[in-house]
């Protein structure tokens, strides 16, 4: 297995480590940030790294594998939605987020494969999907070194530290949405013709 195939798996494997520290709860606080907190925010950031790294060394030294090309965004994915349902549980992210991206991933995911399958043409990310999955990882990341949920700097008088952060949040938040929302519609308007043809 190549050096790409294993970082991907490694970007598995920080999952359950994430669950674990969760469950564990670790007790004490920096900065009024939860050291739990701040360790899971460590290694979904490793999680993040792992994946812009592998996709680099893949390409660079030409180690582009078929397991690769399946397990990496299955890897992206299950790193992404975990982490999120942990804010969920956690209080800093309201559900209907996880929703919209989930929902939005499920139908990429199904239009890419029918792609492969009726031609053979592999559907690179559009400019949406980009934004999407930059702003999601800066969301995500902040999300966890937050101690107010999303959005509370609409609802309360924040100051400090605490207002620039969740500012932060929710904007990359929204970003994130609205740019989950617009990527899904270019790939299933561009893909219009071939979804006909199966209908």
């Amino acid at each position: 297995m190549n050096t790409p195939n294993k970082l991907t798996l490694i970007r598995i494997l920080l999952v359950p480590a994430m669950l674990i520290i969760y469950l564990i709860n670790i007790p004490g606080e920096i900065w009024g940030i939860p050291i739990y907190a701040i360790i899971l925010d460590l290694i979904f950031s490793i999680g993040a790294l792992t994946d812009k790294v592998d996709g680099y060394l893949a390409r660079k030294n030409n180690q582009i594998t078929n397991f690769g090309k399946f397990l990496d965004p299955i890897a992206d994915k299950i790193l992404v939605i975990s982490a999120m349902l942990i804010l969920i549980q956690m209080g800093n992210l309201p559900a209907w987020i996880p929703v919209i991206i989930i929902t939005r991933e499920f139908a990429v995911s199904g239009y890419r494969l029918i792609a492969v399958q009726e031609n053979g043409n592999v559907i690179a990310a559009n400019k949406w999907g980009k934004i999407k999955t930059v702003s999601q990882m800066i969301a995500i990341i902040l999300s966890f070194l937050d101690t107010n949920p999303f959005g509370t700097i609409f609802t309360q008088a924040l100051s400090g530290w605490q207002f620039i952060i969740n500012l932060l949040v929710t904007v990359f938040m929204i970003v994130c949405v609205i740019a989950t929302i617009f990527s899904g519609y270019e790939y299933l308007k561009d893909g219009k013709d071939l979804l006909k043809d199966l209908s």
